[in-house]
């Protein structure tokens, strides 16, 4: 094998504390979470086009922070697969198979918008927490603190989205 190729071999393998098949399952884990993160993304930012009604302003600005929020989260979810030394997934099809969020068809009413909100974050907070045993396993801790960090705030935004409707 060329100098050139063996350079390349030996730079393109992860050696980075974390066995291969610790690896492959936080990833896989991560691409679970990463899945259920562009979902809600989409949903919010769908919510956010789509709400009318008496809550319309208060609605429509809060779901537009969610799906920023929700947009810086998606990258940062898929470079930490990436770190692991695993593509990211970054298809609807692929996403489609990934998610633990239903679609849904139609535009509901800006009640519906909220509870479908706060499903969805709480989707992805059991996704999360599934991840947190395999990342303490593998001695993750940059997965583990990224999951936790995510836990946060979906379960903060629950609880927010969830108080609208008392």
């Amino acid at each position: 094998m060329p100098k050139a190729a063996k350079l390349k071999q030996k730079i393109s393998a992860v050696n980075i504390g974390i066995e291969e098949k610790d690896r492959a399952k936080i990833a896989q884990g991560l691409s679970h979470l990463l899945a259920d993160t562009y979902t809600l993304y989409l949903r919010t930012h769908y919510f956010h086009w789509n709400v009318t009604g008496a809550q319309f302003r208060t609605l429509h600005l809060m779901f537009e922070e969610q799906y920023n929020e929700l947009w810086m989260a998606v990258d940062a979810i898929a470079e930490r697969i990436r770190t692991l030394g695993y593509p990211a997934p970054g298809t609807y099809r692929e996403f489609a198979a990934l998610t633990s969020i239903a679609d849904i068809e139609g535009v509901p009413a800006a009640e519906d918008m909220v509870g479908l909100l706060v499903e969805g974050h709480e989707a992805v907070c059991r996704t999360a927490r599934a991840l947190l045993a395999p990342a303490t396993k593998g001695e993750d801790e940059s997965t583990a603190d990224l999951v936790t960090q995510r836990l946060q705030i979906h379960e903060k935004t629950a609880w927010m989205l969830r108080s609208l409707l008392a």
